[in-house]
Formats: C-alpha cells, structure tokens, sequence
C-alpha cells in the first residue's frame, strides 16, 4: 500500500470513528504504519479540533532556512553552509501551524528509530558474532545520528519557549527493564537492560539532559545558575523499554499530546485565530 493511499485511508476512518480508537482498530494494526503516516492523521485531528488555525506538514527543513532563523535573532549565527540545498529529513516529517502574523511556527517534529534484533534473533534462534556462536550482538552507535536532526531544529527553534522533537526507540538496544527470551530449543536467553554492550539509551539522553524518558518536555525549562537563566530545549524520548514494537495508537496520543502542548505555548500568537471555546 502507497504511503499516500494508508494515509488517505488512516484520515477517513479517522473522519467515520471520530476519534483515535476508530484509526488504529484491527485493519490498521495488520499494516506497518509509519511515523509519518501517523503524522498525516495528527494533521486531520488538529484541524478538526482546531478549524480556525491553518496547518501544514512538509518532510523536510533546508539548512539555509535554519540559518536564516538563526541570523534574525543574532548576526554572527546562522553564517557558514557549504552545501546550498542541504537540509533534514526527519521520519515523521515537520507540522507547522500558521500564526497572527502569518508566519509558519513549529508544531510538531517526529522520528521513530530501531536499534537491536537481539529480541528477534534469540525468539529465531539465530546465533549472532563473528563466529556465529553468540546470542547478543554488540549495540552499535547509528542511532546517534538523531542527535544531527535534534540539534538542527534546535537552532531552528532557538527563539521558541517550546521544543516539540519526540523521539521513538525500539528495539533491544534500548530496554528500561530487564527480559528473558526463549530461544526454540528452549533454554531462556536475560538481556540486562544495564548492560553497556547492549544499552543504548545513555547515548541519547544528552538530548534531554538526562530528564526523565517518557515524559512530554515539550515546554522549554528555564534554570537559573548563579547570574544566569540558561534555557533548556529537550527532546521529547519515549521508548516501550521492553523491546516490543510501538503501538501505533500509544504514538498518535503522544503526538497529539505534544502538538497541543506547542499550541498551548503560542498561546497569545495564535490567539486571534481561534474563539474561547477552542482554547
């Protein structure tokens, strides 16, 4: 099924339950619906919640529109590109509402990462390692490339009193809890999620400053050091933290959640587009 046509299908059952529930029932679980396709439907539920405000998705952000917000908020930032059409991709794409100003502000930016077969591998039997004889395959470092996209819509939202990055991780590498898996010929295979070999999670906490997981930080925090007031914008981590796969229900609440939150904290911009019932 085309990206298009699961997106079409998910935003008319969407229309026809008139809620979460109806998108994500028996069919839609069958299909592996992306990040991005759930993006598409988040679109749907904010404009029938909010049909005063103007929204917008786009898959990608330019570099020189980075800098761009950089310069207007300081001279010296936002100066060296070397690569004129380099931009960012992140998997869910960017949804962006449409201010009192008509200008474009960000609501909502999504990636959705897998890092670890290990789960697979033991439940397949498959031996892993150079030679074939071991049950754990050493954690690799390819997830911290979302550090790239999390700073660059960082700078891109320097001005903001809001961040709205969520961040999905699945996957062995990234267990909260530790789980024993059965291999086929029965013998019980612990994956530690304290294991530095196999953890991946404290790679990435950077990005929030080691701020609780599963937690919506879409509010920048403000902390207060000595003479200074340092502002804090922190990616949004949320992982199942037993391995399993993300239901695609639990992320289309978290999104819309955070989306909300962005509106929220536009508070006064958006204001004279929507009535009080709509606040």
């Amino acid at each position: 099924m085309s990206t298009k046509n699961q997106s079409k299908r998910l935003t008319n059952q969407h229309k026809e339950s008139q809620g979460v529930v109806g998108i994500f029932g028996d069919e839609a679980k069958s299909h592996d619906v992306s990040v991005g396709n759930i993006s598409h439907s988040i679109i749907e539920q904010l404009k029938k919640e909010f049909p005063k405000l103007t929204f917008k998705y786009r898959k990608s952000i330019k570099k020189d529109e980075i800098n761009e917000a950089l310069q207007k908020i300081d001279a010296e930032l936002g100066q060296t590109l070397f690569v004129s059409n380099s931009s960012i991709k992140p998997d869910g794409g960017i949804i962006e509402v449409k201010d009192d100003n008509g200008n474009w502000r960000v609501v909502l930016v999504s990636e959705a990462k897998h890092q670890g077969k290990d789960i697979e591998n033991i439940k397949e039997g498959k031996l892993v390692g150079t030679n074939n004889n071991q049950d754990l395959m050493a954690a690799g470092n390819a997830i911290e490339r979302s550090h790239k996209n999390i700073s660059e819509i960082a700078n891109l939202m320097l001005s903001e009193s809001y961040f709205p990055y969520i961040l999905f991780l699945e996957g062995s590498n990234f267990l909260t809890e530790t789980i024993s898996i059965k291999r086929p010929d029965g013998r019980i295979v612990k994956l530690d999620y304290n294991s530095g070999m196999l953890n991946r999670l404290d790679r990435l906490t950077s990005a929030n400053y080691g701020m609780p997981i599963n937690t919506n930080l879409c509010k920048n925090k403000f902390v207060a050091h000595k003479d200074k007031t340092i502002m804090l914008q922190a990616a949004s981590i949320y992982t199942q933290g037993d391995g399993k796969k993300w239901d695609d229900s639990k992320m289309f609440d978290i999104m819309l959640d955070i989306s909300k939150s962005s509106l929220k904290a536009l508070g006064s911009e958006i204001f004279n587009q929507i009535t009080d019932t709509e606040q």
